[in-house]
């Protein structure tokens, strides 16, 4: 096997050289980072290597790709996240951190999946997508809680679509929702 070609399932070598270019030896082409933002959504798996010392230097590429699409417009992290995580460098749970960040991004991508899939098979027989639905419920029973009106501006659409069943569930919500903002007016006397 020559030095270029890998394995199956070995990630894809992507040399980093001291002109800031990107070269991609898998496929023996210079790349950019938004190259490598794509082949991450696709789950494709690489290693960033300097050139010149052969050190690993995916993490901190990784990091410039977060940093450019944030600073591009498409902000996900909240600034509140962004001063807790970097609140946690040199704390004591600094070591648990990166294995609780993989576990909550797996259990994020796991649940993920399983709403896709329940939304694909259809609302009728998936406990996923019958939870979702309640949630959206109360959601809409939250929503005239708080914002009295909303319901007559959406009672046509949403009154022609909705099972006996489902009225009787909402109504309990939009009580328990008025005895909680009940509560909250006393606690706030």
């Amino acid at each position: 096997m020559t030095r270029n070609q890998r394995n199956p399932g070995d990630p894809v070598i992507i040399k980093k050289y001291a002109n800031r270019r990107l070269y991609n030896t898998g496929t023996s082409s210079y790349i950019t980072l938004e190259d490598l933002a794509k082949m991450t959504r696709e789950d494709v798996q690489f290693q960033v290597v300097d050139a010149k010392t052969g050190d690993d230097i995916t993490h901190s590429i990784l990091t410039q790709i977060i940093m450019d699409e944030e600073s591009g417009g498409a902000q996900m992290l909240p600034v509140s996240f962004l001063r807790d995580l970097i609140s946690m460098y040199g704390n004591s749970m600094q070591a648990m951190m990166p294995s609780y960040l993989e576990a909550s991004m797996a259990n994020f991508r796991k649940n993920q999946t399983e709403l896709r899939e329940a939304f694909r098979e259809g609302m009728g027989n998936n406990p996923l997508a019958k939870i979702a639905e309640t949630n959206m419920a109360m959601m809409r029973a939250a929503t005239e809680a708080f914002i009295p009106g909303t319901r007559k501006a959406e009672a046509p659409q949403a009154d022609s679509r909705r099972e006996p069943h489902k009225d009787g569930e909402i109504d309990a919500l939009r009580e328990q929702m008025a005895a909680m903002q009940k509560k909250l007016d006393e606690l706030g006397k």
